[in-house]
């Protein structure tokens, strides 16, 4: 059951006070008004869903089945970080490993083939991902018992702000899989002015992401939002989002739009050891005039932006890359 976001209580509580008295009278007869209700539903553009999301990033037969106009206004929304391949041929390369090497320094063409074609570990947790049926519960298994708390986080605690889910975490038993994790956070910060989106690692900015498991496939996926608390700003953000807002140099503006960042594994064939579609990175533009936020985004968080992972598969685990370093950053990785 989803709760009630903080943007969605801000704006609730701001709709209720201003329903009575901000809003003008209309200045149509409530006849005209009907009739142009009636206009504008017998010209509506088919809704877009989750579901022909995740089929037009999926492979050719997967996005087929879109409605066409859905499709080609779902494209518009797309940026990718990562060039799309759908069709691509190769079959993914075998003992490929990321080592802390690769997270020092971009090479783009390397990047590039550990999206479409990720180590062996994350290869095998989206085959499982799918071999399960979509049980988060498969995911489960892989984290290491070990407990790890949460400690303070730039400043988190002064504040009284808990940023993750649970006070405490885990890992991945895969060393490569916590280093794989950490590899996409790294990716989105430079990849992200490619696209038009400067980002940063900090508890303000980009630094959790929501692992689920697709209904419709069972792919692998992680839904990662950036821009998560905003700047209070009377006049162009007047929401106080609580204790993890306090401080934030986070500028509400067009960069918002840009906030939801999904990466999707590859997708294993359900019959067989190959492989039907690469993995993917790309930014989900939710420009107020395009489709994503018309169909994607519930309205009491259109403000916010935000396209809700439990609206896209079965959630599995909160991924978290947090700076606990004291003196100098320190990136950790809390599964939660």
């Amino acid at each position: 059951m989803r709760h009630p976001s903080i943007f969605g209580l801000a704006l609730l509580f701001s709709f209720s006070v201003t329903s009575s008295s901000s809003f003008p009278q209309t200045p149509f007869s409530s006849k005209r008004y009907s009739l142009l209700l009636l206009q504008s539903s017998s010209i509506s553009s088919p809704k877009a869903t989750p579901s022909d999301l995740l089929s037009l990033l999926g492979p050719t037969p997967h996005s087929k089945t879109v409605n066409p106009v859905v499709a080609r206004q779902l494209k518009s929304c797309l940026k990718f970080m990562v060039p799309f391949s759908p069709t691509l041929d190769a079959e993914p390369p075998r003992h490929r490993k990321l080592g802390r090497a690769e997270l020092t320094g971009p090479n783009r063409r390397y990047d590039n083939d550990m999206i479409w074609w990720p180590p062996e570990p994350v290869l095998e947790l989206a085959r499982l991902a799918v071999d399960s049926g979509g049980d988060p519960a498969a995911i489960h298994r892989l984290l290491d018992p070990t407990i790890i708390p949460v400690p303070d986080v730039e400043g988190s605690n002064e504040e009284k702000c808990q940023l993750t889910r649970t006070p405490y975490g885990r890992r991945f038993i895969s060393e490569e899989l916590n280093m794989y994790m950490q590899f996409l956070f790294e990716l989105i910060v430079d990849r992200g002015p490619s696209v038009g989106f400067d980002v940063a690692l900090n508890r303000f900015d980009l630094f959790h992401g929501h692992l689920f498991l697709s209904f419709d496939t069972g792919r692998l996926g992680i839904l990662f939002h950036a821009r998560e608390y905003p700047a209070y700003d009377k006049r162009v953000f007047p929401y106080n989002m609580g204790f993890c807002q306090r401080g934030s140099n986070v500028t509400y503006d067009d960069s918002m739009n840009l906030r939801n960042i999904l990466w999707l594994a590859p997708l294993p064939d359900k019959s067989s050891k190959s492989w039907v579609a690469p993995g993917v990175l790309v930014v989900l533009d939710a420009r107020p005039d395009g489709i994503i936020y018309r169909d994607l985004i519930p309205d009491y968080v259109q403000i916010a932006r935000t396209i809700y992972e439990d609206d896209l598969g079965e959630v599995a685990v909160d991924v978290n890359i947090l700076n606990v370093g004291c003196q100098s950053q320190n990136y950790q990785l809390f599964i939660c």
